[in-house]
């Protein structure tokens, strides 16, 4: 078991230790969730202040608190001048005393599917701590290493919006793999371009220890820079195309239609042999995601029988392509997690391969940058290309794609018209898309037609 005293923590964390020095084994920034013998930080937000909970922390049990305004009454303290900061130290140092292999993965899309794939392709054997959800920046990150105890291994991902996140994420969670997915049309506001992007995402080898392996998209237009900028580190590439040491022959790639489910099959190449995988999602971008966790999880020895079973076991993450039943017969595919433009484009190519009629509804996508609207031009264009019967937008952003769609595309200004249109529309055998960023709640349109409480 992974224990500190704050002694231990003070120099470290650049905090004066007041009080007791108490020892602690599990961290807590929630008080509903804190149990008795946690160190409780003290966490400040725009809209919240850890520090008026320090009371509740110390009746539910804490031992100390990290603090940054003043000593907690009554309770020993770390006092420090930014407590978020002093969780990601302490997140290092807590990793600093555990010899688990970890596993780093960032990209502009998939890091949370790809995530779940390793975990479920290592947990045949390991005991596993994975991140939770997408609790993937300065707050999560830290939190989910702070939980790193009786595990034989670790996969975190790595989330940023602006450049310099990842890299700091990376010096903390020091990864033995740092697997990089892609770099997309995400987050464009805050890292300036495309460019951006990519230099922003290979951050995530600033803090691979040393003798680690930097896995990297090697069908990424940008895996030329990547290349470069991991000089002199040990590197494996995945993709379909040649040089690529974890392949799969495009020719390979099999999409079916099964039970009401999507499924992929494909063959994959490796340095260790060759087998074949079948996924229970669809898209060629799942292929790749699959290329990325085998690539990550044969570096800490994941065998075929390990990785085939895995995979076997992995159904959609709620909102990521998951296939629904709508009230009327249709078939309802919820992306509506979150978005941006490369992610649209993979799930209109998952409802392309569907039968029946195709609808996709789209909602507004952030921080698309100054060039929001050619995007959205972009986007409409493609789904009309793509053969799909309609495009349905919400939000005056998303006009434009559906201009762009040209006949069967429609818009939308509130979520009750579309609604009220989806209703005489949708007949049984159709299958509709339901897409768009995190703050858009598309999954307003998803309950809506299966039947739940809007």
């Amino acid at each position: 078991m992974i224990a500190l005293s704050l002694s231990q923590c003070a120099r470290p964390l650049q905090a004066e230790l007041y009080g007791e020095d108490v020892s602690f084994s599990a961290v807590s920034t929630d008080t509903r969730n804190l149990a008795a013998g946690d160190l409780f930080v003290a966490l400040k937000g725009p809209r919240f202040d850890g520090h008026a909970y320090l009371q509740q922390a110390r009746e539910r049990g804490a031992v100390a608190a990290m603090v940054s305004d003043a000593p907690a009454t009554g309770m020993p303290s770390l006092l420090l001048q930014d407590t978020r900061v002093g969780l990601g130290r302490l997140a290092a140092l807590w990793r600093e005393r555990s010899a688990v292999p970890l596993i780093g993965v960032t990209g502009s899309n998939g890091k949370t599917t790809v995530k779940e794939m390793i975990a479920a392709i290592l947990g045949q054997r390991h005991r596993v701590l994975a991140t939770r959800g997408n609790l993937n920046n300065n707050i999560g990150l830290p939190l989910t290493l702070l939980r790193l105890q009786a595990h034989d291994c670790a996969v975190v991902e790595m989330g940023a919006n602006h450049s310099g996140e990842i890299g700091y994420l990376s010096r903390i969670a020091q990864p033995d793999v740092a697997l990089l997915i892609n770099a997309g049309r995400a987050h464009l506001e805050g890292f300036g371009s495309l460019r951006g992007v990519a230099e922003a995402k290979c951050e995530i080898i600033d803090g691979l220890k040393p003798g680690g392996c930097f896995i990297f998209n090697n069908d990424d237009p940008w895996a030329p820079l990547w290349r470069r900028r991991a000089a002199g580190l040990r590197t494996l590439g995945f993709g379909c195309g040649e040089g690529a040491e974890i392949r799969s022959p495009a020719q390979s790639l099999h999409l079916h239609w099964r039970e009401g489910c999507f499924f992929s099959r494909f063959q994959v190449v490796t340095p260790a042999g060759e087998n074949e995988i079948e996924l229970a999602l669809a898209g060629a971008h799942n292929r790749m995601n699959a290329l990325a966790a085998i690539a990550a999880a044969q570096q800490l020895g994941a065998g075929w029988e390990e990785i085939r079973a895995g995979l076997a076991a992995i159904r959609p993450v709620p909102g990521r392509l998951q296939p629904l039943a709508g009230q009327v017969g249709c078939g309802v595919i919820d992306d509506s997690y979150n978005a941006n433009p490369d992610s649209v484009v993979a799930a209109v190519d998952v409802l392309a391969s569907a039968p029946g009629r195709r609808y996709l509804v789209l909602g507004e996508l952030r921080e698309m940058g100054a060039g929001g609207g050619d995007l959205y031009r972009e986007l409409g264009e493609y789904a009309h290309r793509s053969g799909i019967e309609g495009l349905l937008t919400l939000g005056d952003p998303v006009a434009t794609a559906a201009a762009a769609f040209g006949t069967g595309g429609e818009h939308y200004a509130t979520l009750d018209a579309l609604l009220e249109r989806l209703a005489g529309l949708l007949q049984a055998g159709d299958q509709v898309l339901v897409k768009g960023s995190r703050a858009a709640a598309m999954e307003r349109v998803v309950k809506s037609l299966t039947g739940e409480v809007v």
